[in-house]
């Protein structure tokens, strides 16, 4: 399966209409941006049931600031609107398909319960590195129409 590329106008439709997604934040002048696309491909097309999406944070400069991208490639995934991984660098093949499969383990109950104590708690990062929905308010879905 080919990548998608996300923009503002489609990143809320793409993101809730998939359970699963991981974007790739990544720019045409970044040398590990462009080392890690084919590592990238590559795995969208061993896992053909989830959404491989890119963000280009030079024409999408709005939607990287909406999820504080200050490194590039950042490699974030997305399940059931919740982000549940976020991390700089390009990441071997190896560690990109480990990354994939502790995802795919993940209960996602638990995760929202983890983050809903957190809040609660009043604060601090919610579970794997993600503490918005994805379409909630403060993150790139909420507030990105124009």
């Amino acid at each position: 399966m080919s990548t998608i590329e996300l923009t503002k106008e489609n990143f809320d439709q793409v993101v809730s209409d998939n359970d699963f997604v991981l974007i790739d934040f990544w720019a045409s002048w970044c040398g590990p941006c462009v080392r890690f696309a084919p590592v990238y491909e590559k795995a969208s097309e061993r896992h053909p049931d989830l959404v491989f999406a890119k963000v280009d944070t030079e024409a999408e400069q709005e939607l990287a600031a909406a999820f504080d991208i200050r490194s590039i490639p950042t490699l974030m995934i997305v399940r059931e609107n919740v982000a549940v991984f976020a991390q700089p660098g390009a990441l071997p093949e190896a560690v990109l398909e480990d990354v994939i499969g502790q995802a795919r383990g993940l209960d996602m109950d638990a995760v929202r319960k983890s983050i809903d104590e957190a809040a609660s708690a009043g604060g601090g990062t919610g579970a794997a590195g993600g503490d918005r929905a994805a379409g909630e308010p403060g993150s790139a879905g909420g507030g990105a129409e124009g």
